[in-house]
């Protein structure tokens, strides 16, 4: 958890609202985003759109994955999926985040951000734990950092 200090609403909508290629910089093995397609009604429940990014030591560059917007609540909560990897990712089939905005006060929101990363290869549990808990966890730091300095900038919005 952390606290924003801006609106609910930039706090709510610019993770999931702004350019996505300035939320995932790329860190490490983990390949900058570039840009999305079939995205005309991202932000919406039940609608996707397809991830870009760099090539990298994991990524053979190009179409990575789809994102899904599972859940909204308007200026509370999200729920998305990552799913259909174009690479293989240590047996990682699908990763959940959700996003929820508390205000607190006016300009100072309590972020909770949590994520899963889903596997379906037993023999390979150990590797994802220790994956997830060194590696994702400092990458997603960095994302989340990313998110703030853009609601602190009002980065513009390219979905509803």
């Amino acid at each position: 958890m952390t606290i924003f200090h801006c609106s609910l609403e930039r706090a709510f909508k610019t993770p999931m609202l702004c350019d996505v290629s300035k939320v995932h910089t790329g860190y490490g093995i983990m390949p900058r985003v570039t840009h999305c397609t079939d995205d005309e009604h991202w932000g919406k429940p039940g609608c996707s759109k397809k991830i870009y990014t760099e090539k990298s030591l994991t990524q053979k560059g190009g179409f990575a994955s789809v994102d899904k917007v599972i859940e909204r609540v308007e200026n509370n909560y999200w729920k998305i999926e990552v799913s259909d990897f174009q690479s293989w990712i240590l047996g990682f089939s699908k990763f959940t985040g959700e996003w929820q905005t508390t205000e607190i006060e006016e300009d100072k929101i309590l972020v909770a951000y949590t994520y899963h990363l889903h596997a379906d290869i037993a023999l390979l549990y150990p590797l994802n734990w220790l994956f997830a808990s060194t590696f994702w966890e400092k990458y997603m730091k960095q994302v989340l950092e990313n998110v703030r300095q853009m609601a602190y900038s009002n980065e513009p919005y390219l979905y509803q």
